[in-house]
Order: C-alpha cells, then sequence, then structure tokens
C-alpha cells in the first residue's frame, strides 16, 4: 500500500480542522496550540542560533587576518558556555519564582515531560524545553556583543571566563527584571524582544570592558589622532551581517511567543516587515550620511546601519507602522554614524562598532517604545534603562577590574604585534598567506 506524505501546508491545514475541545478557543484546540506555539520557539530560535554565525563571520571580518582563528574560537566558546550556564543556573535565576522581584532561584532546568503528564484538556501552552531553548540563544546573542568590542587585544580564558558570568548570572538577573515577571515588568516597562534587555546590556558590558582593556596599539597617536586598522575581509563581514538580519526575524517574530490565533499570525507577519523594514532605512540612513559627510560610501557604517537600525525597531516591532518603522531605523543609521567617531574622540576602541549598534541604538529603540505603543511611557522606559545599565556597568566593571588584577586581561604587546592566532591557538586562519607560507 502507498503512504501519503503530508506537506507542512496539509499538516498544518489537519491541525487546525481538529475537533476542539471544551472550553477552549473553538478554533484552535489545545493541542494544535501546543504544536503551534512550540514549533514557533523551535524554528524562531534556530533563526536567532544562526545568529552566532553572523556574529562571528561579522566580527572576522572585521578583525585583522593575525586574529581571525581566535575570534571564530571566542565565538563557538561563549555559544556554547552559554548554553551550559543557562541551563545550569541562568533559566531559572531568570524566571523561577520572581513574582515581582529581582531574581529568581538558584536552581538548574529541568523539564516535565508534557505529553506524559498533561491531559487533552490541560494542555500547557509550549514545551517547556522549546522555551529555554529560545531563551538560552537570546544570552549567546548579547555575549556576542562583547567579544566583538574587545577584539584582537583581549585574552581568551579571562574573555570566557567573563562570559560564563555574565551568562550565567548578569543577563539572567537583569532579564528577570523585566521577561521574568520582576520589578520593572510591575512598574510598566516595555521591551518586546530586548532593545535594552538583550542590545543594551551586552552594549554596557563591552563599554566598561573596553574602558578598563584600552585601545588597540597603534590605534591612536600621541595628538588624538585616529589610525584606521582594516579587518581581514569586507565580504565576510558583509555576509555576515545579512545573515544577523535573517536571524533577526526569529528574534523579534518568536518574541511574539504564540502562533496559535489569526492574531499572532497576523502579529508576527507585521513584526517581519517593520524589522526588515527598519533595517533597510538603517542602511540608507548611513550610507547617505556618510557620503554627505565623508565624500564616500562607507561599508562598515552601511553594516552597521542595518544592525543599528534591527536593534532599534527590537524593543518594539509590532505596534508601528511600516513608515514609523523606517524612521526608526534610520534613527538608528544616524546614531551609529556619529557616535563611531564619538567613541574615538575618548579613545575607546570598539573593533566591530558594537557599543553605537547595540548599546546606543538599544537605548534609542527602548525610548522610542511610547511613540507607537500607548501602553509605555518614558519615565518608566528611562527608569528601566538607568537601572540596567547601572547594574551590568557596575557589576561588569568589578568583574574585569578582578580579573585584571589577577589573571590578566590583556596580551602582551608583542603577542598583539604578532597576532592573537599565533600568540593564543599557535596556527594562523590563512596559512597560506601568513608569515609561515613565506618561509615555504
Amino acid at each position: 500500500m502507498s503512504v501519503r506524505i503530508l506537506t507542512p501546508a496539509a499538516f498544518i491545514f489537519v491541525l487546525l480542522s481538529a475537533p476542539a475541545v471544551a472550553g477552549s478557543d473553538p478554533a484552535i484546540p489545545p493541542q494544535t496550540a501546543f504544536v503551534l506555539n512550540t514549533f514557533l520557539f523551535l524554528v524562531m530560535g534556530a533563526l536567532v542560533m544562526w545568529m552566532a554565525a553572523g556574529f562571528t563571520m561579522l566580527e572576522a571580518g572585521m578583525v585583522r587576518s593575525k586574529n581571525v582563528a581566535t575570534i571564530c574560537t571566542k565565538n563557538i566558546a561563549l555559544y556554547s558556555i552559554a548554553g551550559l550556564m543557562y541551563w545550569l543556573v541562568g533559566y531559572n535565576l531568570m524566571y523561577d519564582g520572581v513574582s515581582g522581584g529581582y531574581f529568581g532561584s538558584l536552581t538548574w532546568f529541568t523539564y516535565p515531560d508534557e505529553a506524559a503528564l498533561k491531559t487533552a484538556e490541560d494542555y500547557g501552552s509550549y514545551a517547556a524545553a522549546s522555551d529555554w531553548f529560545f531563551q538560552m540563544v537570546f544570552v549567546a546573542t548579547a555575549a556576542s556583543i562583547v567579544s566583538g568590542t574587545l577584539a584582537e587585544r583581549i585574552k581568551l580564558w579571562p574573555l570566557l571566563i567573563f562570559v560564563l558570568v555574565f551568562t550565567g548570572f548578569i543577563y539572567p538577573i537583569t532579564g528577570a527584571w523585566k521577561w521574568g515577571a520582576g520589578w520593572l515588568e510591575v512598574a510598566g516597562f516595555l521591551d518586546f524582544a530586548g532593545s535594552t534587555l538583550v542590545h543594551s546590556v551586552g552594549g554596557w558590558a563591552a563599554l566598561s570592558g573596553a574602558v578598563i582593556l584600552g585601545a588597540r596599539y597603534g590605534k591612536y597617536n600621541s595628538k588624538g589622532q585616529v589610525n584606521p586598522l582594516p579587518g581581514s575581509s569586507l565580504p565576510l563581514a558583509t555576509l555576515g551581517t545579512f545573515v544577523l538580519w535573517l536571524g533577526w526575524f526569529g528574534f523579534n517574530g518568536g518574541s511574539q511567543l504564540a502562533l496559535a490565533s489569526f492574531t499572532d499570525a497576523s502579529a508576527i507577519a507585521r513584526i517581519f516587515a517593520n524589522t526588515n523594514t527598519a533595517a533597510a532605512a538603517g542602511v540608507v540612513t548611513a550610507m547617505v550620511m556618510t557620503q554627505l559627510m565623508y565624500k564616500k560610501v562607507d561599508l562598515t557604517m552601511a553594516l552597521n546601519g542595518a544592525l543599528a537600525g534591527l536593534v532599534s525597531i527590537t524593543a518594539e516591532p509590532l505596534t508601528p507602522s511600516i513608515g514609523m518603522a523606517a524612521l526608526i531605523g534610520a534613527i538608528g543609521g544616524v546614531i551609529v554614524v556619529f557616535a563611531v567617531p564619538l567613541l574615538d574622540k575618548f579613545k575607546i576602541d570598539d573593533v566591530v562598532g558594537a557599543i553605537p549598534v547595540h548599546l546606543f541604538a538599544g537605548i534609542w529603540g527602548t525610548l522610542a517604545v511610547p511613540l507607537t505603543n500607548p501602553a509605555g511611557n518614558f519615565i518608566t522606559q528611562l527608569t528601566g534603562i538607568i537601572a540596567i545599565g547601572a547594574f551590568v556597568t557596575i557589576v561588569s566593571s568589578i568583574l574585569w577590574l578582578v580579573l585584571k588584577f589577577t589573571v590578566g586581561i590583556r596580551v602582551s604587546r608583542e603577542d598583539e604585534d604578532k597576532g592573537l592566532d599565533q600568540a593564543e591557538l599557535g596556527l594562523e586562519a590563512y596559512p597560506e598567506f601568513g608569515v609561515g607560507s613565506q618561509r615555504m
């Protein structure tokens, strides 16, 4: 006999056509809602996980060839550490029993077997493990911001120790304040997908690290002039930006947290459209501004313009009109163009431009929420920004200083000149073009 395979569309149709259970949405049976919401978390989470590849490619393209293998190592390591720490302590610290307070429990994540424990009338809204996975990839995204800023001069293991504490404790505590139903949630603070809770948290940690670590040798001269240190591959950085752009649809779209109704499906479609429009506006604005200011278009500014537009719309990607989404993203592009040289004036060396993109644009996006969402207000939004910024900066600075005065956080001048690939890993990312090939 033949077996007929259902296409995904037919499968969804069958699910939606199933008879409703008493007491549930007459159009969506509980089992169907469970499946659709779980499916949303898993697929959108996979898209966000792919952002780890985007960050890796972006950072590998923006650092010099002698540091490419090291930045790749840091990115795969920090993603792995984030996954382990969010299981061991992060998830429950962020969500378990916060109840209007400041943090949850110091226990590791376990999940029930929903199929065994629940009856047809008592399904949860999604599988617990799918929620853990979706939330875990967010903390890995925040950690990636730190590695890009501090590239080319920070030691491998001190950075990973910082990531361990950051993903296990710092990020989950601030996340608990809002997403874990903590005190900021009670106060009415709004941050749909994490302009502040993900991007600014990573940005504050990166900024404190950049100040304490110091700039790369040769970046600034004694007269305060900036010496460009071009990266290894603009094509790779561009590809990384496109991968991040793709992943952002999961980042913002998945934050709707449900797919089991026509309202949810429509909201996700609107979020996708607004997210894409904000990014596009950020790119075009950055290109026009660099042409006007420097008489040439700067590709790296265009790339960061896209990311700034994405960060800016992340705090509220649902309520804006598509025109307002373009405006919000465009202002993110403006912020990047002005913030990058501003950091240079203070001799704060940010290799990939992560602080303007994730911190400054994240602040803007969070403040912009009340412009389109009447449930928000500027005082509450500002309160959340300041509270989270102060906490992350203070705790991160203490941790950076402890690492600096114990194990040390910066490589030697000799190792920095030689490159971290040779100094820390003993290999080259591009051996055919490196020093070793010249000795052949």
